[in-house]
């Protein structure tokens, strides 16, 4: 190889070795980032992020947060990007009995809230405030899909009737699983409670929606939970 070969190649190299660096250095910083805005959310009980307290917190500028994600929306939505956790989590779920994937991937997501329950009772009272956008970043198309495709496997394995709308069975798990985490964030169920909380109310939807066959197993579900729930404080009855 001639001398201005050699040189050339070299070139190529330091060229791609300082690319490797910036984008490495990058990628530290969009961590940081994330790292510092989940820790904020978490200390402040405020999913509303104040972009100054996240620049010193991860150290950095105050413009950096903004050239790597653009918007205060896209840091939160990359800090719950630990939605790829729970879905690779769930992939490599051996069950194939769909009532025992619907509520293994519940039980999966409780895991999750209870893991960092300050942070996720923080984002979980942004999604009941009407006037703040993280609802609309929580509840999204690939969320509803990955529902929305368990709740089809089921009906297509016979567990469900026949004449049941698929739809509106999604959104009547949807408020029953609100309804539960609302109740842990103004503490009225504490952490322990919540897992069964949600399963008694998925079982108690499913039940109505099922088909014959299906009944007994759900209701076996039904009162397995309901014996987690009763031997502890009374569950509280709606305020009127």
């Amino acid at each position: 190889m001639s001398r201005g070969a050699e040189s050339a190649v070299t070139s190529e190299k330091t060229a791609e070795a300082l690319v490797g660096r910036r984008e490495a250095a990058k990628a530290e910083r969009r961590a940081r980032i994330i790292h510092a805005a989940r820790d904020l959310i978490r200390e402040t009980g405020n999913a509303g992020l104040s972009m100054r307290a996240l620049a010193a917190r991860a150290g950095v500028s105050l413009a950096t947060p903004y050239n790597l994600f653009g918007s205060k929306r896209a840091i939160v939505l990359a800090v719950l990007d630990d939605v790829r956790e729970f879905l690779d989590r769930f992939a490599s779920l051996r069950a194939t009995d769909p009532l025992e994937r619907l509520f293994s991937a519940t039980d999966m997501l409780v895991e999750f809230y209870l893991a960092d329950p300050r942070f996720y009772k923080t984002l979980w009272a942004a999604v009941f405030d009407a006037s703040d956008d993280v609802r609309r970043q929580i509840f999204n198309q690939k969320r509803d899909a990955f529902w929305r495709r368990l709740i089809h496997e089921a009906a297509s394995a016979g567990v469900l009737a026949t004449t049941l709308n698929e739809e509106l069975l999604l959104r009547a798990l949807d408020r029953s699983f609100g309804a539960s985490m609302l109740e842990w964030v103004v503490g009225e169920i504490d952490s322990e409670r919540l897992g069964p909380a949600i399963r008694f109310g998925h079982a108690l939807i499913l039940k109505g929606a099922a088909a014959p066959d299906w009944r007994g197993p759900l209701e076996a579900r039904l009162l397995e939970s309901q014996a987690k729930l009763l031997p502890v404080a009374s569950i509280p009855h709606p305020r009127g």
